[in-house]
């Protein structure tokens, strides 16, 4: 199959009109017209998973986040970006990245945290147009009390940790949750009527914010994102042969 005929299976779920305009997602390096029949699916791409890459015998790599979200300036290997974009084209791998563009897709990222919760009629919670947008909001199918929601969330993400604020709801019922960074959607999960509100890389002074109205639940970026991987995965496994990428793991370690 065609990197191209790969990438436009993805895009018709997760067209690159719909990322956000600071994103860069789509085609990173390669040709649309080289012939993949194994592709390594992952979150990031790092030196380790380009390695894997190669020594798995595929062609192509599949990430959420973008290798080249910063500009390129210079190819001396002074960077991981530089590293990783000098040992793909050597080579000759095929990288492509679908990072806000399946963010806003309804069973993409943040709905694939829901379903791992058990959440299936969910919807949006910041729409960005007809039927897309960042973020989803359903209803747990019994309430939990927040110890235990906390447990459910270490356990269903592999959280090391759960970053958390007391809240005056009783039981956890209704939740919001956007995968990554999503801290600006608070107030939409409040209106939402969430009683918690998963996402990552909150700050200090963000926490604060929730005020008792609604508990935020910080799982970790990596944590809350890792499951885009079998989005890809139930996107191409018909077609070629889909590894997971052994080697994708937080840079975030936890003492």
């Amino acid at each position: 199959m065609l990197a191209g005929e790969i990438i436009d299976i993805i895009e018709k779920v997760a067209p690159l009109s719909q990322q956000q305009s600071w994103d860069n997602s789509g085609l990173q390096i390669g040709q649309r017209d080289v012939e993949i029949t194994s592709a390594l699916l992952c979150t990031d791409i790092t030196e380790a998973v380009l390695e894997e890459a190669v020594s798995r015998g595929c062609g192509m790599v599949i990430s959420h986040h973008p290798l080249l979200f910063h500009g390129l300036k210079h190819l001396c290997g002074l960077t991981p970006q530089e590293r990783c974009t000098k040992y793909a084209i050597k080579h000759d791998l095929v990288i492509y990245s679908s990072h806000t563009s399946m963010d806003t897709y309804l069973k993409g990222v943040s709905g694939r945290m829901a379903l791992k919760l058990g959440i299936n009629d969910y919807e949006i919670l910041s729409s960005t147009g007809e039927g897309v947008g960042l973020g989803v909001v359903g209803n747990l199918k019994e309430p939990l009390e927040p110890m235990a929601f906390l447990g459910l969330l270490k356990q269903v993400f592999a959280a090391p940790v759960v970053k958390y604020t007391k809240s005056d709801h009783r039981l956890i019922k209704r939740v919001a949750m956007c995968g990554g960074a999503g801290s600006e959607f608070l107030e939409q999960a409040v209106s939402a009527g969430a009683d918690a509100y998963i996402s990552a890389d909150f700050k200090y002074h963000e926490f604060q914010m929730a005020d008792g109205r609604i508990m935020i639940a910080d799982i970790g970026h990596f944590e809350s994102e890792q499951y885009t991987k079998e989005i890809f995965s139930e996107l191409l496994s018909d077609h070629i042969t889909c590894c997971m990428a052994e080697s994708d793991k937080s840079p975030v370690l936890i003492y």
